[in-house]
């Protein structure tokens, strides 16, 4: 059987629907267990991998480009990273991104970057010199493809008419923040994802945690992640009901009905979705090929409003 791919707007690039992020890596997970991370997505079919020069100033983009490099696996696989984060080059100024773009490279050891983002947006800066630098990485080669995360709809837009205006490479995809209970996506950027024909790949696809069933009170919280406490209550409650029913229908866990529900929804392209363990990586990986039912899907849909 192929693998399973979608593809990214009109670059050609074609994607696993489960980006695995690197958040972790080089940071909370060591190389070892990295490698065993990504060594169980490379068995599954997966092929998309997301980090950010921001992530330990560039840690985890350097246990990344090791492991391509061991694995010889530099040609298998997009490669997603990210800019304006790192403690040394922050912001989105020209030299900045110059000087990032090629210290992630190095780190990466590729010749070139598959989707790089503006990791956030940089009002300092006007929009026209960012889309103007991003589309000179394109024409330098050291870049395929423009990504924006963390950006206002209104923001995106601006950036596509300037890159229209001007006639330079425009963004083909965009990072937000998008869950089965973080919904706010859905409104205004949605609507520019679906008009424009951007590929999305929402981040904190599992809501730090909590999608992933694992934190149903503030004692769980505490133990396994505090971030997953805002959604404890009785919102949150529906949502896990709905959870618990789909995964028990299917024999498969929360986070893979979690993450399969997000592949459902329309615009989305990839949902980025970390693991600390081989073992959790098979849960992500499983989320590409389940099909939840139009009523499961309207379930859990109904459960997060």
């Amino acid at each position: 059987m192929a693998p399973i791919r979608r593809a990214i707007a009109s670059t050609g690039l074609e994607v696993f629907p489960v980006n695995l992020g690197g958040t972790p890596f080089g940071r909370s997970t060591d190389r070892q267990q990295a490698f065993e991370v990504l060594d169980a997505y490379r068995s599954g079919g997966g092929n998309f991998l997301d980090t950010a020069d921001g992530y330990g100033d560039g840690a985890s983009e350097s246990v990344v480009g090791a492991w391509l490099t061991s694995r010889a696996a530099h040609d298998e696989f997009v490669i997603a990273t990210k800019v304006g984060k790192h403690s040394q080059l922050p912001g989105l100024r020209r030299e900045n991104i110059l000087a990032a773009v090629d210290a992630s490279l190095r780190r990466l050891g590729g010749d070139r970057i598959d989707v790089y983002y503006a990791h956030y947006d940089d009002e300092s800066v006007p929009l026209a010199d960012v889309a103007g630098t991003f589309s000179s990485l394109v024409d330098a080669g050291k870049i395929v493809s423009i990504g924006v995360s963390n950006f206002r709809a209104e923001r995106v837009e601006e950036w596509l008419r300037i890159a229209q205006d001007e006639h330079l490479h425009a963004p083909v995809a965009i990072q937000p923040h998008y869950n089965l209970v973080e919904r706010a996506y859905e409104d205004e950027l949605g609507a520019v994802a679906a008009k424009q024909g951007l590929a999305v790949m929402p981040y904190w696809a599992l809501a730090s945690g909590f999608l992933a069933g694992v934190v149903r009170n503030a004692t769980q919280a505490e133990k396994h992640s505090e971030f997953a406490a805002r959604y404890l209550g009785e919102r949150g409650d529906r949502v896990l009901e709905a959870l618990d029913t789909a995964a028990s229908n299917h024999h498969v866990t929360q986070s893979t009905v979690a993450l399969a529900w997000l592949i459902a929804q329309p615009t989305v392209t990839a949902p980025v979705a970390g693991a600390r363990t081989p073992e959790q990586v098979a849960g992500l990986v499983e989320a590409a090929t389940l099909d939840l039912t139009p009523e499961e899907l309207d379930a859990l849909s109904a459960a997060s409003r």
